[in-house]
């Protein structure tokens, strides 16, 4: 490994983003934080502590947002700018700098890394494989004149630790069966900035804070600002806020009320789990492998296997939220049956305005305007549906992404082009009998679901009354 000699975060997580060296005579080590935006559990923020230690530099967070992303809206921004506030407020009185910039018009921002970069012996960043996210930090890596890192904190398994795109969640449950134990002993630090103390923090230089201001306290912490920003203001901010306080308050809810067994500990702690059990049965099955409960074995699948198939696909297939992507035996299927006659069509503002024959839909379709989520379950009925109400297969994997992205809080990710792609073949067989408009792609009815669960008092909740539409502004 060069540089950071003394870092424990694994090899096989850090990744050289350009060629170019490390500064011997920079002021600090750069931490710029894009993707893993929390304090705790932070693989890259160690990586940047640990050069901080290694060169005897103090330590400069920047974290910036810009206004002009793909579906950036006032709930979207204000989810981020939540975590913004958790990470200034954690960072208080620690020995690193956090910078926080908020661009106030397009391009406003253009400039800013390099000019932090021009003062650093070294940049680190996050590794993360959707959205625009690869390509940003790819052009960064050719503009910066020193050395650039990107690190990998998504999930248990490294993204560099399986070397094909898995096809089945089978095949790679199966996998992470043989594989994933050694990781597992590897976590990042609970606290990155632990351990011995970094040098005393830098002010960032004055050049800089006066082009590119930090943002205002008060615009991290939602009482003004927002509304001035040029972002799309018929996306409203949510109920539910965002940031890593709020995510692991989530958690404790869930594991609390809804996994059999938890209550203050961790799943595995309670558990009283022994990774070294994953690799006894590599039989690719769902029960079984992790050792514990069934309550905690079909959570686990889903955090993990189904999780870190999608960052798979993501980090090996740049066209992973492509239709193209899709296998082919979909493929196939769906074009042989593209001139199926579709009972129903609908247009994007009528699915955006939850203006269908189904109230079942329309309700899940009221939850994603409303709250940014929508009942897991339902999220599959919700894209196959489209699916079967779009002129194609292509079409509609077109309109479920613009939907997903414009709307859901934990959109814009691969387990959403994972769930979106789902629906038309992805991590699934052929299934029959074949049918028209899906072929040999599983089919799912509002009537089925509602046979299955009790959704009435979701669909008053959240359906538009009959004949009405969602509250939904024109963007």
């Amino acid at each position: 490994m060069s540089g950071a000699g003394v870092s424990d975060v694994p090899p096989v997580r850090i990744d050289a983003v350009n060629g170019a060296p490390v500064r011997a005579a920079g002021d600090y080590v750069l931490y710029w934080m894009v993707a893993s935006r929390r304090t705790e559990w932070s693989f890259a923020l160690e990586r940047a502590a640990d050069w901080c230690r290694e060169l005897g530099l103090p330590l400069v967070i920047l974290e910036a947002l810009r206004c002009d992303y793909p579906w950036a809206s006032a709930r979207l921004h204000r989810f981020v700018l939540d975590g913004m506030a958790d990470n200034r407020r954690r960072l208080r009185g620690a020995r690193v700098r956090y910078y926080p910039y908020v661009e106030p018009s397009p391009g406003a921002g253009r400039g800013l890394l390099e000019a932090l970069a021009a003062r650093a012996a070294v940049v680190v960043t996050d590794r993360f494989p959707s959205f625009f996210l690869p390509r940003m930090v790819a052009a960064a890596g050719r503009r910066l004149e020193v050395k650039l890192e990107q690190v990998d904190g998504n999930g248990l398994l490294p993204l560099a630790a399986a070397d094909r795109v898995f096809a089945r969640a089978f095949d790679f449950r199966r996998f992470l069966q043989r594989e994933l134990a050694p990781h597992l002993l590897e976590p990042p630090r609970a606290d990155p900035l632990g351990g011995p103390a970094l040098p005393a923090p830098v002010e960032v230089p004055e050049g800089v804070r006066a082009r590119w201001p930090a943002a205002s306290p008060e615009l991290l912490g939602g009482e003004e600002g927002l509304e001035r920003l040029p972002l799309d203001h018929s996306v409203q901010p949510v109920s539910r806020p965002g940031g890593a306080v709020a995510a692991g308050k989530a958690l404790d809810r869930f594991v609390e009320e809804r996994l059999d067994g938890y209550h203050e500990n961790a799943i595995a702690e309670r558990q009283a789990w022994n990774p070294g059990r994953l690799g006894e049965h590599a039989s690719g099955k769902r029960q079984g492998w992790w050792g514990m409960d069934e309550g905690a074995e079909a959570f686990l699948d889903q955090l993990v296997t189904w999780r870190e198939l999608g960052y798979n696909m993501a980090a090996r297939r740049d066209d992973h939220d492509r239709y193209e992507s899709l296998p082919e035996w979909a493929r196939k299927t769906l074009a042989e049956h593209a001139g199926d006659e579709r009972p129903h069509l609908y247009d994007r503002a009528e699915l955006a305005a939850g203006s269908t024959h189904d109230e079942l839909w329309n309700a899940a379709q009221g939850q994603l305007v409303r709250e940014g989520v929508i009942h897991n379950y339902l999220r599959m009925l919700w894209g196959k549906k489209i699916f079967e109400w779009s002129p194609s297969a292509r079409q509609a994997a077109e309109v479920m992404i613009e939907l997903n992205d414009r709307f859901a809080v934990d959109g814009r990710d691969p387990n959403s082009y994972s769930g979106i792609f789902w629906c038309l073949g992805r991590y699934d067989r052929a299934w029959g009998p074949e049918r028209p408009i899906y072929g040999k792609v599983r089919y799912m009815t509002s009537a089925s679901t509602r046979r299955k669960y009790r959704v009435d008092a979701y669909v008053e909740r959240y359906a538009p009354p009959a004949g009405g539409q969602l509250d939904l502004p024109a963007s």
